[in-house]
């Protein structure tokens, strides 16, 4: 791969991976100094890529079987990855979670299950204003471990260009593990029993998901017992891919790379990048960025989306209908999707473009609970998901995915599930940086209540 080559053979300006400059670019940090930030990402586009052409390009193969309603996405992780709580054990039961929930999804709807982590790489997040203001003191606000730090001080909230390398660097021990634990054993669907964690176990969601895990055991058993080798790879190993919010976009240009066997620009920060509901203007840098390279492309759809908005997003990042391509993510809150999305599914069927459907169902039903914290419920996050299906089924299209926030860790974030977390637990596990996390429990009981919508 290299890094340069911004002319087409007629000598004609093409894209290039610096194109969005000079286009309006919102929700970026105010960097203080310039030239560090720009010395710094020089740097980063020395470093080898963290994912590769080829892995993109097999994601883009399974999302196409999504689109075409032959497989199902579920795309899950952190709100906003940390520097703090980095360590094997948390990536481990992150992942561990993940692959519940695929099991479930996989066995209940009889099509297999996309896995895509917000992992790797989810280290910034976009905020409604650029200051915070505390005791009279306005200081920047905290836009995630790749640009600031948490604690409310001048030092910690001055963004710091050294950050992204800092990001790259976990991402890339954090793909080392994913890789280890996804082709090592970790996914061995005859280990799909060990998969439950003690705090899920012991849950009415644990026993579900167990009672599931027998099943599996005794048709793998029962395919030995009938000379059908279980020796598949898809049966030992899973394929998971990575995925983050494209939002710092000189680190993203930094880790693009054309590559060596199509001459193509694949952003190789992640094989999966998205554009916010707050970034998403046609005219703007976020959208320009993601024209130009062939990574499979999100886009996050909330409730002001109008059908000209999401067809003029279609024709700009994927006017080839290239089956795969382009993953419209709808969050638009349970009380708003029944309404907004019929039209956006008709208009986006009658002029044909092939997309991949998901259901974000967190982002818009987000509220600050009586003890100041800010959360979810998990019953108005079915409901939105619930929304979500029925849509599709009057639209005739398929909805192809979810995409949760969530921990393998045993928070108190959101509210509900069978084993309930109320407004008095919050306080007891409160642990996100930012957005509040479904907990392994709760992610598990999100999976059954969408496998008996997709059944």
């Amino acid at each position: 791969m290299t890094t340069d080559g911004s002319q087409t053979t007629a000598g004609a300006t093409a894209w290039h991976p610096a194109s969005w400059r000079g286009l309006p670019a919102k929700h970026q940090p105010a960097w203080p100094d310039v030239a560090e930030l720009e010395r710094t990402c020089k740097g980063l586009s020395t470093l080898p890529p963290l994912v590769f052409a080829g892995e993109a390009r097999s994601l883009k193969a399974e999302l196409a079987r999504v689109a075409s309603g032959e497989a199902f996405l579920l795309q899950a992780g952190d709100c906003a990855e940390s520097f703090d709580g980095f360590n094997a054990v948390a990536i481990r039961e992150k992942l561990r979670v993940i692959l519940q929930m695929a099991v479930v999804l996989t066995y209940s709807s009889g099509v297999p299950t996309v896995k895509v982590g917000r992992i790797a790489g989810q280290f910034a997040k976009p905020r409604s204003s650029q200051t915070e203001t505390i005791d009279g003191t306005e200081l920047p606000s905290f836009l995630g471990h790749m640009v600031n730090d948490l604690p409310f001080s001048s030092d910690n909230r001055r963004p710091n260009p050294e950050r992204l390398i800092q990001a790259y660097n976990q991402s890339a021990s954090t793909l080392n593990l994913l890789r280890a634990f996804t082709k090592g054993g970790f996914a061995d669907l005859h280990r799909v029993q060990a998969w439950n964690q003690e705090f899920v176990a012991s849950s009415p969601e644990g026993q579900r998901y167990s009672d599931l895990a027998a099943e599996i055991d005794r048709a793998l058993r029962f395919m030995e017992a009938a000379g059908v080798s279980s020796n598949h790879p898809e049966i030992h190993e899973a394929d998971f891919y990575t995925s983050h919010e494209a939002l710092i976009l000189e680190y993203e240009e930094a880790l693009t790379r054309q590559d060596s066997l199509t001459d193509d620009w694949y952003d190789c920060s992640a094989h999966m990048i998205w554009i916010g509901e707050r970034t998403r203007q046609l005219d703007g840098a976020h959208v320009e960025f993601c024209k130009g390279i062939k990574n499979p492309i999100g886009c996050k759809v909330g409730p002001t989306a109008t059908p000209e908005d999401v067809l003029g997003l279609c024709e700009a990042l994927n006017p080839d209908r290239d089956p795969g391509r382009l993953t419209l993510i709808v969050r638009m809150g349970a009380d708003k999707v029944a309404d907004n999305l019929p039209p956006l599914l008709e208009a986006v069927r009658d002029a044909e473009h092939s997309v991949v459907w998901a259901s974000d169902p967190m982002h818009g039903n987000t509220f600050t609970a009586e003890s100041g914290h800010k959360t979810r419920h998990l019953d108005d996050v079915t409901t939105e998901v619930s929304q979500f299906f029925a849509a599709h089924r009057e639209a005739g299209t398929w909805p192809g995915g979810i995409h949760v926030e969530l921990t393998g860790e045993d928070v108190t974030e959101c509210l509900g599930g069978e084993e309930e977390v109320a407004q008095g637990d919050l306080a007891k596990r409160y642990e996100t940086m930012c957005d509040p996390r479904l907990n392994g429990r709760q992610g598990v009981d999100l999976a059954f209540r969408v496998s008996e919508l997709l059944r």
